[in-house]
């Protein structure tokens, strides 16, 4: 008795058990994108076909109206986009997951990924990064926000110039250190100074100028 012989896979991709009557073999096909239909996705046009169109997985580049794009038109009505071949003019390239994707994820692999762009812009509901370091270098920088939220063990700033103008500033910390090599002048409508246990003044010269009232109160006071 002889052993079954295997079954070999035909190289067109139809099963050897079924006719070759019953499949048809995928085509390949070079069309420009017609149109896009809502819900039904994108419309080709191959010479006389007219085919609806979804794209690969594999294809995350956009397809626009007037895009020369390879198709693979398969059984029946299902044909993929698999390339966009050529774009006329000079419209932005929008790299776009397929529908149905839960996103788009860049892997660099251990190595480095590096964007250049005359202009680089981000738009998000939420931006998050997580790093080890990060480094920062521009000539300007501008930040606009409503609310604005910095928690870190340390901060340093070096500069020239520090400019701020705000309708309320509210400081707390357990001990502040100030040094000023200059001048370090306040002025306000209403100035008050409160210590709880000591408040020490000193200067080569002091000048106390009251142009109404000075006043001085306390259970001792001395002079000299």
């Amino acid at each position: 008795m002889q052993p079954p012989k295997p079954k070999i896979a035909r190289m067109d991709g139809r099963s050897p058990l079924r006719a070759a009557s019953d499949t048809t073999p995928p085509q390949w096909c070079v069309g420009v994108v017609a149109a896009l239909v809502e819900g039904e996705g994108l419309v080709v046009h191959s010479g006389g076909l007219r085919l609806r169109t979804q794209r690969a997985a594999s294809c995350l580049l956009q397809p626009e109206p007037g895009d020369s794009v390879a198709c693979l038109h398969c059984a029946g009505q299902d044909a993929w986009i698999l390339a966009v071949l050529h774009r006329p003019g000079c419209s932005p390239h929008v790299l776009r997951p397929a529908d149905g994707a839960a996103g788009l994820h860049i892997d660099g692999g251990g190595g480095s990924v590096d964007i250049h762009g005359g202009r680089i812009g981000l738009r998000a509901d939420r931006l998050e990064g997580h790093m080890g370091s990060a480094a920062f270098t521009a000539d300007t920088t501008e930040v606009v926000g409503r609310q604005l939220s910095v928690v870190v063990g340390r901060i340093k700033a070096v500069g020239q110039m520090l400019s701020t103008v705000m309708e309320r500033v509210q400081h707390f910390s357990r001990s502040h250190v100030r040094t000023t090599d200059g001048i370090d002048r306040v002025t306000a409508t209403h100035v008050e100074v409160e210590a709880d246990q000591l408040m020490r003044l000193e200067a080569e010269h002091a000048l106390v100028n009251g142009r109404s009232l000075v006043k001085a109160r306390g259970a001792q006071i001395h002079f000299g």
